[in-house]
């Protein structure tokens, strides 16, 4: 059966173009999706405009080794790529229980992958393709490029490179460097010789060919000595801008992992050509008998203008990703596609995210950034603005009108995420005005993340003086164009820094807005962020002083707990918390108590709403902790439902004191 416009994914598919052999067969974890929010999408179509072609090998049975070789032979070599979002944590939640949807597979079927696919894949190819080039990407394998720990087997493992027998990586984004991969495979240069591209990692026994590199801990030290894991990690989070980032070089006995500098930042003329060129926007026909693949709900009508982020946050990988400089798309090239989503027979007029992984960032922070890079030891907003910080939200608020404009369109939501203290350190407030009046459907999501400044220095996180300074900015700006608005926070509990004491901190400040959230996010360990550096060794590696780390289940239990302390569920869990912290002055009737005693409480004869404050009296929720809308190293989380009429009066009154 052919499937105009799709790339090849059978023997068949490739007779019907004409293609007696594939330059390159592209093995991947999740379903075929032909949309520019998918990176192999991505990638496919970029080598596929240079006169490459490709082929897809979707979700390959890795028990049977004929699975990969339905394409047959590719003359180039295979690209792998474990999906849109680290195996693991697409498999498994925080407490390392088993998902049950995978969104990324047909009718979000969960099994589809094994766990650490992009390995599991190299290693399949390379039981039946001996010397064939294996070049390895996306969110996996870039994260784990270099030795990580890996939260999942509580193990430090080796570079992603040798444990797939790869031969080499393409990290970051990708669109660069794969080209000149490909062109110097077509060229005739052996794989084991491409060592000279930006963006990309190889191995190597020939220590004297290496140059202009800072020599890493090698492997030994580093899964011996916690001390020495965090000294390397923080010296490749110093390297990762393509500016000024150096050579980093990983032994491994007679052996060496070598990382080239990243790939230089996409012009705005490149950025707006890969995302016009001809992708299908939807996942392959073959699909639609299983249901289709559920991601494409959250991306089908947004529009991506940028990458990249300054923010900085530390329990985020964007830095080791997409890196901190700012690239962006021409509000031309985002206007086509808002008219291509107009066209789409199931747009009902809503354009569901205009953004990036921050949606108010639509420049580089500074000038210098462009031609020096950023800087190596110090961020743009934490723990202050930059004095070098250029705040401007013209360009965005004139993309968002020119989209607002469109035939068809009856409304443009930003749920990207907007980084509020860069929308404080904005004199000019056109954008909050215009945020409230026509981008928010009676509920903003921000993400504080907490109130303690303890804990904030941790997660590289505003003070809450200023997250406070915004509520209150936010609730004048909505009661001055006369609607009525909340804000949602994203609230993170346990993460490296956070006690008890912290924990019943953020407790307080819920009980003073008088709101708990119905979200509560448990910090997850992911690979290459400074966070999970300090999960595992316990230090701090900007500093290398001491960090509180919580690890044990039941007081990670209990922080979560407290942050939702007036479920009748959680009263055991929040009181023994009180009381292990000495807080037993808030166990009691008056108002600033969290529980009551316990004889009143949930325990007590039946008393179902015993534990509950009255300001929560009534008041229904749900945890979800696993974390997973939560990983910023996936595709970015956005809310595709069609606005409901009388949505406003269902939504709690966040942010609005009794």
């Amino acid at each position: 059966m052919r499937y105009e416009g799709y790339l090849p994914i059978s023997k068949e598919d490739m007779i019907d173009r004409g293609i007696d052999q594939l330059d390159f067969v592209y093995v991947i974890g999740d379903a075929y999706v032909d949309h520019p929010s998918f990176g192999p999408a991505i990638i496919s179509r970029v080598l596929e405009s240079h006169g490459y072609s490709v082929g897809i090998i979707s979700q390959p049975d890795w028990k049977d080794e004929s699975s990969i070789s339905i394409l047959g032979t590719p003359r180039l070599g295979f690209l792998v790529s474990g999906g849109n979002m680290d195996s693991m944590v697409n498999h498994y939640s925080v407490s390392k229980k088993r998902r049950d949807m995978d969104s990324f597979t047909p009718g979000g079927v969960m099994g589809k992958r094994p766990d650490y696919a992009t390995t599991v894949y190299c290693n399949l190819i390379r039981r039946t393709y001996k010397k064939t080039p294996i070049i390895i990407g996306g969110i996996e394998a870039s994260l784990r490029r270099l030795a990580h720990y890996d939260y999942w087997s509580n193990k430090v493992k080796r570079s992603i490179l040798l444990d797939s027998g790869a031969d080499l990586i393409s990290y970051g984004m990708g669109e660069r460097s794969i080209v000149e991969i490909a062109d110097a495979l077509a060229s005739g240069i052996e794989v084991k010789d491409i060592t000279f591209i930006e963006g990309t990692v190889y191995k190597t026994k020939d220590k004297e060919s290496i140059y202009d590199a800072i020599f890493l801990p090698e492997w030994d030290e580093i899964k011996e000595d916690k001390r020495k894991f965090a000294e390397s990690f923080y010296k490749q989070y110093c390297n990762t801008d393509p500016f000024s980032g150096k050579r980093l070089v990983e032994g491994y006995g007679t052996n060496f992992v070598v990382q080239n500098p990243p790939q230089k930042p996409l012009s705005q003329e490149e950025m707006d050509a890969v995302y016009a060129l001809p992708y299908m926007r939807n996942y392959h026909p073959s699909y639609e008998e299983a249901g289709g693949v559920p991601a494409i709900r959250e991306i089908k009508f947004s529009l991506v203008s940028n990458r990249g982020c300054f923010g900085g946050c530390s329990f985020c990988a964007l830095t080791f990703h997409q890196g901190r400089i700012i690239q962006t798309r021409s509000h031309e090239s985002i206007i086509e596609e808002a008219k291509l989503l107009t066209q789409d027979p199931d747009f009902k007029g809503y354009i569901h995210d205009v953004g990036g992984p921050t949606a108010n960032f639509r420049a580089p922070a500074c000038s210098k950034q462009l031609t020096k890079g950023a800087c190596p030891n110090k961020q743009c907003l934490f723990p202050t603005p930059c004095k070098n910080l250029e705040v401007d939200h013209k360009d965005y608020i004139e993309l968002l009108r020119k989209l607002r404009e469109l035939p068809k369109v009856k409304k443009v939501f930003v749920r990207s995420g907007i980084r509020f203290d860069y929308l404080m350190a904005d004199k000019d407030k056109t954008f909050l005005r215009e945020l409230c009046e026509h981008h928010v459907s009676g509920q903003l999501k921000v993400a504080p993340e907490h109130i303690s400044n303890a804990v904030l220095q941790k997660l590289g996180k505003p003070s809450v003086e200023v997250y406070n300074k915004f509520v209150q900015a936010y609730k004048d700006m909505n009661k001055k164009i006369g609607k009525e608005q909340y804000l949602v926070p994203y609230l993170m509990s346990s993460h490296p820094g956070s006690t008890l004491k912290e924990a019943i901190e953020l407790a307080e400040y819920l009980r003073d807005l008088g709101y708990m959230p119905e979200q509560v996010q448990d910090f997850y360990p992911t690979p290459s962020t400074i966070s999970t550096c300090m999960y595992y060794t316990g230090l701090d590696p900007r500093t290398m002083e001491p960090v509180h780390i919580t690890s044990n289940p039941h007081e990670k239990a209990m922080q979560r707990a407290l942050i939702q302390y007036r479920n009748p569920k959680n009263y055991d869990l929040v009181y023994e918390a009180l009381v292990k912290a000495g807080r037993e002055d808030l166990i009691g009737f008056d108002k600033k108590c969290l529980i009551k005693p316990r004889r009143f409480g949930a325990n007590a004869g039946g008393d179902k709403n015993g534990a509950w404050n009255k300001a929560g009296s009534g008041s229904k929720n749900t945890s979800k902790n696993d974390g997973k809308s939560r990983n910023k190293n996936a595709v970015s989380n956005k809310n595709n439902s069609t606005e409901k009429k009388g949505k406003k009066k269902t939504i709690r009154n966040v942010h609005k004191k009794k």
